[in-house]
Formats: structure tokens, sequence, C-alpha cells
């Protein structure tokens, strides 16, 4: 094992300086201006060029898609959208986004999380102006011009469904009692790409505390030229809660050098403390068997749970530097090198190394390497309740004398696993021995889609 053991310490000795719908249905969305992606005429329900009056049109719209009457404040908003020149097609895509429409097609996407009222409130929208207000009327373009005016505690920045340059650096800190939260108010509407000229290597660089970045699609698979994305979303101050992102395709055709990269990564070179990695996709992240290339890559206090991370050049999850006291809970991880490593080293401030940590409910599946200690770790730790199979070097890889416990060794009979699909199904069959296998010590309440796990938890980031 020794070569495992020299892989780890080679991994990213430095991470942070390596890097780092508009209201659709006015009833049912808290956000902000319209998606400004054109959809074929062709396509359209209704016929945007017929002698109908605006509400006439969108009635029958409603009728079509939603099945019901349009309510008052969601008929006014787009009433004013269209005389003000947005194409009926358009906003039928942005209603076809909505979830009330996607529930009536039985394909739901994940909920927002639900946001507190905040003081201040700004918007980004497609069809904005960088000259605006940052109004809901008025909303900003650029999520680089929003950065630059949120920067009180307790501030809300709902960014409609579109595409923006990333590239994107946040500083601005939030409290306790008022964070700053930035929201797609559609998930994985908002979707942040590269610029046609990248001056940045992280798709997001926030190093503000008490900061919420919930519901983006961060794609970095159509790369432009300059400098390349290595990571996706990072973050170096302390309490903040990365949340419902699908980050993929990032650092597919980076240099395999230490200067590293990851999809998402919460570090503690700038002496942050307790980052929540939570209810995330994370896909195709890194050449294939680089080790210097992570899914989840974490280096202070923390929870890490209710995420699906696969195809991962290196690790999916990985603790390193001065990472202790993190929960691991509730994670489906797959078809990558490593699935989950615990460990310290290179440390920036103590070198302590890796101890609390708490993996529970796991499912790791069809990697490489299991669940293994590397570098320094603590007596601490605990393994319980994962399921850990078809990893073919080994299962478990543990330290100090500790073992694991409650470990289910059978394939895991998920509904859609694929190595190779887009988007693989990870929810469990009826007849997954992870049913009811968890057991509730540091168990997230709901599941990655917000579905209440209740008294049996299941293994993995999905509820049956």
């Amino acid at each position: 094992m020794q070569n495992t053991v020299t892989i780890a310490s080679n991994f990213r000795t430095n991470l942070t300086r390596g890097a780092a719908a508009a209201v659709l249905l006015a009833a049912s969305f808290t956000g902000a201006a319209v998606h400004a992606a054109p959809t074929s005429a062709a396509a359209s329900t209704v016929n945007a060029t017929s002698s109908a009056t605006a509400q006439q049109q969108l009635r029958q719209m409603y009728l079509t898609l939603l099945g019901r009457e349009p309510d008052a404040a969601g008929l006014q908003f787009w009433t004013q959208a269209m005389l003000n020149g947005m194409p009926l097609a358009q906003i039928e895509a942005d209603i076809k986004r909505s979830d009330e429409y996607l529930q009536r097609q039985g394909n739901a996407a994940p909920a927002t999380p639900k946001i507190p009222a905040t003081a201040v409130n700004y918007y980004v929208a497609p069809n904005g102006s960088d000259t605006a207000a940052g109004s809901k009327a008025a909303p900003f373009k650029t999520l680089a011009r929003a950065a630059k005016a949120a920067t009180k505690a307790g501030t809300t920045v709902w960014v409609a469904p579109g595409t923006y340059a990333g590239g994107i650096k946040t500083v601005a800190n939030g409290t306790a009692a008022a964070r700053i939260y930035w929201v797609s108010t559609t998930k994985w509407g908002a979707k942040i790409v590269p610029p046609a000229n990248s001056t940045n290597n992280s798709a997001w660089d926030n190093r503000g505390s008490y900061v919420s970045i919930i519901g983006f699609d961060v794609d970095g698979s159509k790369i432009g030229t300059g400098t390349k994305w290595v990571h996706g979303i990072y973050t170096g101050g302390s309490y903040n809660v990365i949340d419902g992102n699908h980050v993929h395709h990032m650092a597919t055709t980076i240099p395999c050098n230490s200067a590293g990269g990851s999809a998402i990564g919460v570090d503690s070179y700038y002496k942050g403390v307790k980052g929540d990695v939570i209810n995330n996709v994370v896909n195709d992240i890194g050449p294939a068997g680089c080790t210097y290339v992570q899914g989840i890559y974490h280096s202070t206090s923390g929870t890490i749970k209710n995420n699906v991370v696969y195809r991962v050049g290196s690790a999916a999850i990985h603790l390193w530097h001065d990472a202790t006291d993190v929960q691991i809970v509730n994670n489906t991880v797959s078809s990558s090198v490593f699935g989950i490593i615990v460990g310290g080293g290179d440390f920036y401030f103590t070198k302590a190394g890796a101890n609390n940590v708490h993996v529970h409910n796991n499912i790791v599946y069809d990697n490489t390497y299991g669940i293994s200690e590397q570098g320094t770790t603590g007596k601490g730790n605990t393994y319980k309740n994962n399921l850990v199979t078809k990893n073919t070097r080994y299962a478990f890889q543990l330290r100090n004398g500790l073992t694991h416990t409650g470990t289910i060794a059978a394939e895991p009979l998920l509904v859609g696993y694929s190595r190779t699909a887009a988007l693989p199904n990870f929810k469990p069959s009826t007849s997954s021995p992870v049913i009811g296998r968890g057991i509730a010590t540091y168990a997230p309440a709901t599941d990655i889609d917000g579905k209440a796990r209740g008294g049996a938890n299941d293994l993995g980031a999905y509820q049956h």
C-alpha cells in the first residue's frame, strides 16, 4: 500500500494558490427576470403573431401547459414582458422550466431550497443590463456586475435561467444572522460557462464568509482561449454552503501536474472553517487517472452530505491539508479512481491530521479504491453502515487500529447505473440492499431531492 500513500502525499499541495426565471409563475417563484434563450417558433404552443391580445395568448398558454387559469400576479408579469418585446416562444420555454410544469410531466426537477427573506435583493437575467439598477424590473446582465453590488450582509442575488460567463470572484461577507445568498431561480437553470477569453482558473472563486451558492450549473466543457479552468466552485471563507449545484466536465484537458484542480473546493488556506457541501452532483472531472484533480476537495471542518460524484480522474471525495471534524454522510460515489480519502498532509496551520471524521451511510461503488485513510489521521474517525463494493484494489484501508462496522458488500442495485451514461440514475431500486440500512447519526433529514428520509435512512444520496 506504500504506493497509495505516496500518491496521496503528492495530491494537490496547495489548492488555494493553484486556484480557487424570471418569476416563471408568480405564485411559486421568488426570483427574477426571464430566460433569454430563444425557442423555435415552430415548437411554440401558441402563435405569438396572432391577433389575440397578450393576455388572451398567455391565458391559452397557461391552460395548455399548466392546465389552469393564470394567477393574477403571473399574468401581470408576463403581459408586461410581452409588451416590452419578449417573444411568446421565450415565455413558453421559461414556463416549461418551472417545477409546476415538470411535475405535470412526471419529470420534476429537484426543488431549489427555500431562501429566507433578506433586506437586499438583486436580480440577474440574460436580457438585463449592467447599467441597470439590478432590480426585478431592471436586472443586471452579468454575475460579475452583481458581485460588485452584493456587498452587504443580508443580500440575495436571484439569477434567472440562462448562460453566464464565469470566472467571477466574490469577497463580501454575510453574518450568522444575515447570510449572502446566490440563487439560481430554477435549479441548474443558470449555467456558468467559460468566457471567450478566460483570465481566471476558477469558475467561481469565493473568499467571503457566510455565503451560500445554490442551484447553479457549472459547465467547463466548452473551453475558450486564455486560462483554463481547473476549479469549479472554490470557497476560502468560513461558514459557507455549496448547495444543490451541478459541476461537471471540469479540467478534463488540463496538464496532469501538481497544480491540481477540483470541482468543488473548500479550503483552509485563508483560515476558513465549517464549509458545507450538500446536495450537489459532480461528474466528469479531470483527465482520466490524473491523481491531482478531485471531485469534492475539503481541507477544513464541515460536512459533505447527499452528493453524487462520479467519473473523477482521482478521488470523488478527498480530505487533505488541515481537514478535521468532517461528516461525510449519505453520498453516492462511483466510477472514479478513489472513492473517499480521509487524510491530512501538506499542512497549512496544524499537523494534527484528519480526526473526528465520520463516514456513514455512503455508497462507494465501482471505483479502483474504496475508502482509505492516508497521510496523517486520528483515532476518532468512524466508518459505519456504508455500502462498499466492486472497488477493484481494495474496499477499506484504515489506520490506527480502526475498523468499519455495518458494511454492505453487495451490489447496490441502482435504478440505472452506468459508467458511461451522461446522467446515470443512482436511485436505489425497490430491491436494493441499501434501503433502510443507514444510521441516524449525522444523517441529513432529507435526500438530495429534498425528500424526507423519515425514520429509516437509506444509504447514498437518494431515499427510495
